[in-house]
């Protein structure tokens, strides 16, 4: 993509959709070049003999104040010493119950890749345990209006300990009925 292509892009196919759109178009070209630099740069020169360079240069950079939002994950170790941190500190926290569905929530989805909208929309009926090796978790409540809808997700990565101990030990402590059909597996 030359900067050429992004003038026509910008000057001709998104002249008259609302600025929002233009900015965010192009924070996210800018964003994936930005990547592309610093991760690929060399790889790219190599198989292909160009250089990567951001299209989106000051003249066809729509206006707009937000800045290019470059996201890098947490390593595995990081992941790790967080969950560890934190599960050491259930033992002397002041809400044990509030904490530990907090803690659980969280592990379930870096476990499993859970979003936290889906993680909040699930009921005890959603865990399956009989269902393949591990059991697996019913999302109903997915991303978005196009995006995914109802799924089946496995309890991989010790997700399924993580729940059994959660619900065994911890889920009781809350005032709510676990007979009752929609009882949140999350509640408040």
């Amino acid at each position: 993509m030359e900067p050429a292509d992004a003038d026509l892009y910008f000057g001709k196919v998104l002249r008259h959709s609302p600025s929002g759109t233009r900015l965010g178009r192009s924070q996210a070209l800018s964003t994936y070049f930005v990547f592309l630099e610093l991760r690929h740069k060399v790889e790219i020169h190599r198989m292909t003999g160009r250089v990567v360079e951001c299209p989106i240069d000051e003249m066809n950079r729509p206006r707009g104040a937000k800045d290019d939002q470059l996201r890098i994950p947490p390593s595995e170790p990081e992941i790790g010493t967080l969950f560890t941190s934190w599960g050491g500190e259930l033992a002397t926290c002041r809400k044990f119950a509030p904490t530990a569905r907090n803690y659980t929530a969280a592990k379930l989805m870096s476990q499993v890749g859970l979003r936290v909208s889906e993680a909040c929309g699930l009921d005890l009926g959603d865990i399956e345990w009989d269902l393949g090796r591990f059991g697996k978790l019913h999302v109903r409540h997915g991303k978005g209006a196009r995006g995914s809808g109802e799924r089946m997700v496995p309890l991989i990565n010790g997700a399924d300990r993580t729940l059994r101990w959660f619900i065994e030990d911890v889920w009781g402590q809350f005032d709510d009925d676990h007979t009752r059909p929609g009882a949140p597996l999350f509640p408040s």
